[in-house]
């Protein structure tokens, strides 16, 4: 099997409201979408959410590399090598994970469609059989974040993640707030996105939120601060998750050294992909760490694909992909039952593409061939 075309699709994807975290406002959410088609004609589908805060990258870069390099590079290529393509994409750019991620979970997709089997029995086959969903909060008054939590606790969620990180004293109170509205025996967590910048911020907010019967907090210093996030860890009772620090073997590595957190959040986003992202759970399982899958808020198809890693692994004990829920319009179909989420059976990712859809939410696009 070998890949004869690749189509790529800068493409927005409209959100029913804004999304507010730490350091943006989104609007809309820009994506990739990559269309690989083999030479017998099968067809996989990945995707890329860039960030220039998190992976280093932007929506137009992404576009241009997966168009100039990644794509060219892998046209006659066999998409079941995954070790191999990996190695190729590396060597040819150094880190942009998100635009080889596309290219890594399109070839996955395309795999188990040629085997004819789901993108988790590449990985392993299943381990869990459902998961719950928690609802993401984005950053509002305390009012507004506790009435929100409140509304969709009658829907049936019973865990929410709060976007934090303005001024620590704000972002107590909003913390505060939603605790009480929901009672004790709702799980909160809480995302700073590294908005408290530091350990002595950090410490200051946690010590007044110590009885709030946090879940977990955050990345709440700035990305590349292991030692910040390793004080942090030693003077707070609350167990600490990294997220914009971990981008791969090496900050995984340098995590486990020093002991820095005691959670951590995958994102294929950030990684490079399904393959990638199965080597960090393989080595936060052997240090005896918990793994969480990650949203870079992406649709139908990168959510898919962050869920098959996530169902296949023991050390996943949550998960946070509700990108699809956001948005008024989505070029797949990943099923939720709100507030859990089910994978089908069926090959590769499991989702189908509208390409009307697709069609109409692309601002540019091209395709590259032999």
């Amino acid at each position: 099997m070998k890949i004869k075309e690749i189509e790529i699709y800068a493409i927005r994807l409209p959100l029913v409201e804004p999304f507010i975290i730490s350091y943006h406002t989104y609007e809309d959410m820009p994506s990739i979408i990559v269309k690989l088609t083999t030479e017998d004609g099968l067809v996989g589908y990945g995707e890329a959410v860039a960030d220039e805060h998190v992976t280093g990258e932007t929506w137009e870069s992404t576009y241009a590399l997966l168009q100039n390099t990644l794509a060219p590079l892998l046209i006659g290529k066999n998409p079941m090598e995954f070790e191999r393509l990996h190695e190729m994409m590396d060597k040819s750019v150094y880190q942009a994970p998100a635009a080889k991620a596309a290219i890594d979970i399109a070839c996955y997709d395309v795999v188990g469609k040629k085997l004819g089997v789901p993108v988790y029995q590449l990985l392993g086959g299943r381990y869990h059989e459902k998961f719950p969903i928690t609802h993401v909060l984005s950053i509002g008054t305390p009012e507004k974040m506790a009435e929100e939590a409140a509304t969709r606790m009658k829907e049936g969620y019973s865990s929410f993640k709060m976007k934090v990180g303005t001024e620590v004293q704000a972002d107590v109170k909003r913390v505060q707030a939603v605790r009480a509205k929901v009672g004790d025996d709702i799980a909160i967590r809480v995302d700073v996105n590294q908005g408290w910048k530091n350990s002595a911020n950090t410490i200051t907010a946690m010590h007044q939120l110590e009885h709030a019967g946090l879940d977990w907090l955050e990345q709440p210093v700035v990305a590349d601060d292991f030692n910040g996030m390793v004080e942090v860890k030693a003077k707070t009772s609350t167990p600490l998750m990294m997220d914009e620090g971990l981008r791969g073997i090496r900050d995984m590595r340098e995590l486990i050294e020093k002991q820095a957190a005691h959670k951590v959040n995958i994102k294929l986003m950030k990684c490079g992909g399904i393959y990638p992202a199965m080597k960090l759970a393989h080595m936060a399982e052997m240090a005896g760490i918990e793994c969480q899958i990650g949203s870079m808020v992406e649709s139908s198809i990168g959510s898919a694909a962050g869920f098959h890693v996530a169902f296949s692994k023991k050390s996943f004990t949550s998960v946070e992909l509700t990108g699809p829920l956001k948005f008024s319009k989505d070029v797949g179909n990943l099923h939720y039952d709100v507030p859990f989420i089910k994978l089908n059976e069926r090959a590769g990712l499991g989702v189908d593409i509208d390409e009307v859809i697709l069609q109409e939410l692309t601002e540019f696009s091209t395709k590259v061939t032999k």
